[in-house]
């Protein structure tokens, strides 16, 4: 059986290469967190050079709002993909997605929360 932090470690590989393959871009960084019967994922350095440029020369904050919309929509699309990723790592069924983008900082924060909470050893050694 795998530790916490391997399964936390496994999440965000995956999140990263799913950035990548899906979304066309990786984060520069990506930390997990497992906290009962939930997953939260936090990716840093999402935007693309041109969403950057388009948050940073948004007077009326409709770039900034389409961003954030498309970022959305897209990750929604992608539920699929990803309940298979969250299901392979911790063997629990994904009950919801939570996801927001901020256009200032470029991170991305992801909560997944599952049908229980994933077993993992707790003494910090993998079987």
């Amino acid at each position: 059986m795998k530790t916490k932090g391997q399964l936390e470690a496994e999440i965000g590989v995956a999140m990263i290469e799913f950035e990548k393959e899906y979304m066309g871009r990786g984060p520069e960084e990506a930390k997990t967190y497992i906290i009962d019967d939930m997953v939260l994922v936090r990716l840093r350095g999402v935007l693309t050079p041109a969403e950057k440029n388009l948050a940073r020369n948004d007077e009326n904050a409709q770039g900034r709002a389409l961003i954030k919309q498309v970022r959305i929509e897209l990750l929604e699309k992608s539920r699929g993909l990803l309940e298979t990723i969250i299901h392979d790592v911790t063997g629990r069924k994904l009950r919801s997605l939570h996801t927001d983008i901020s256009t200032v900082t470029g991170e991305r924060m992801v909560i997944f929360t599952l049908d229980g909470c994933p077993r993992y050893n707790a003494h910090g050694e993998a079987d």
